[in-house]
């Protein structure tokens, strides 16, 4: 380091500006996407039944795909750190607002809402005779 550290803020994030945190930087950022898109497959195929869930996956998704597809963007086409500082702590900030903010009100309701059905399926199912078809009457037909 040659310069304070709140210069290196306003030069272009390149290799030769930034040696040390340039590659490392772009490298993560492309990782990062394919984690995220291989858990959103993974994850949205184990909870198929669960709407919440597999929004809350699709919102983690597509922020990371922008997030650190624009990092790996501004790496590529020279951009001023600030710029590909201020994606990463904006990426960053949805990312933890996503997952522990925005959808925990919302999974707790479904949650609820499971519950209830859980109940109400135990409750209509209590009685065996509720699950054993009644028979049809047959009915002969008389003769004249």
């Amino acid at each position: 380091m040659t310069l304070p550290p709140w210069e290196y803020i306003f030069l272009s994030f390149s290799r030769q500006n930034m040696p040390d945190i340039y590659d490392p930087t772009w490298i993560a950022s492309i990782t990062l996407i394919l984690v995220f898109t291989v858990a959103y497959n993974v994850r949205t195929q184990q909870v198929h039944r669960h709407p919440p869930l597999v929004d809350m996956y699709e919102w983690l998704l597509w922020t990371s795909v922008v997030t650190f597809g624009l990092v790996a963007t501004g790496a590529l086409f020279v951009f001023d750190f600030f710029v590909v500082l201020a994606t990463l702590v904006v990426g960053l900030g949805a990312l933890v607002w996503i997952r522990f903010v925005r959808f925990p009100p919302i999974l707790a309701l479904y949650e609820q809402k499971l519950v209830k059905q859980r109940y109400f399926s135990k409750a209509k199912y209590a009685k065996p005779e509720s699950t054993i078809r009644a028979k049809p009457t047959r009915r002969t037909k008389r003769r004249r």
